[in-house]
């Protein structure tokens, strides 16, 4: 069974600081694409972050470049979101999620974790 279990979600100010970790089990971690993805309320989905199976590379959107950075530990099985410089537009529930599909993590994944709340304060 897929498992995804975020944590790392908080309360901090404009301009701190969290670090985003994300659980995997029960499927070959090193052969799957990992995504991140947030709701704020109010507003779909959108995709944050990903970093593929093997070459590390990345993915973010333009809004969060230069202030988040997505790393994988494979030996591990985890994979971190660093949030750095706040902004209260951040503010969401932040879910990781995966596919066996790459073009399917990037859009509509088959499998999500519960997700973890960030709050940003102004």
């Amino acid at each position: 069974e897929v498992q995804l279990v975020e944590s790392g979600g908080g309360l901090v100010q404009a301009g701190g600081s969290l670090r985003l970790s994300c659980a995997a089990s029960g499927f070959s971690f090193d052969d799957y694409t990992i995504g991140w993805f947030r709701q704020a309320p109010g507003k779909e989905r959108e995709g944050v972050s990903w970093i593929s199976k093997s070459d590390g590379n990345t993915y973010y959107k333009n809004s969060v470049k230069g202030r988040f950075t997505i790393s994988r530990d494979n030996a591990k099985n985890m994979v971190y979101l660093q949030m750095n410089r706040l902004k209260p537009e951040d503010t969401a529930v932040y879910y990781c999620a995966t596919d066996p599909s790459i073009t399917a993590v990037r859009s509509t994944p088959a499998y999500w974790g519960q997700g973890t709340q960030v709050t940003v304060s102004s």
